[in-house]
């Protein structure tokens, strides 16, 4: 079995996963107002922060872009198909797997409130399964 990766599926995931923590999580976005309470991260310690937080973000995404298309790579020819649902299913279980609990585990511990810990699963589920779309599509 070959490991099979499209280039312009990852950087299509890529770009979705970029989008997807943008609309999220920015001050005008889906939650990053709920998200800045949460935390007690104040917009003046992003400025702070500077550019050190988006490099970590987008090196992370392309890890993610990377490892969503090898294992649907993997899963696609152990399951014999390339089907799309495989990718999506890929996405689903990267997400429950890998971030989800170790997630509600280290927010467990960390006392930090189940609101959060909400906030920020959803949104990766949503990252995991919406860069996994891409990545189906364009095998």
């Amino acid at each position: 079995m070959a490991l099979s990766i499209s280039w312009p599926a990852v950087v299509v995931a890529i770009v979705a996963g970029m989008a997807v923590a943008w609309i999220w999580y920015s001050d005008w976005g889906l939650l990053g107002g709920v998200w800045r309470k949460l935390t007690g991260v104040t917009k003046e310690d992003s400025v702070r922060a500077g550019k050190g937080p988006f490099v970590v973000l987008v090196a992370s995404i392309v890890v993610t872009a990377l490892a969503l298309a090898a294992a649907n790579s993997l899963a696609s020819g152990f399951f014999g198909t390339d089907s799309f649902w495989v990718a999506v299913a890929v996405g689903f279980a990267a997400w429950l797997g890998f971030s989800l609990s170790t997630l509600a585990q280290h927010n467990g511990f960390e006392q930090k409130p189940g609101r959060l810990t909400v906030i920020n699963s959803a949104y990766q589920l949503v990252l995991f399964v919406g860069m996994a779309v891409p990545i189906g599509l364009l095998r």
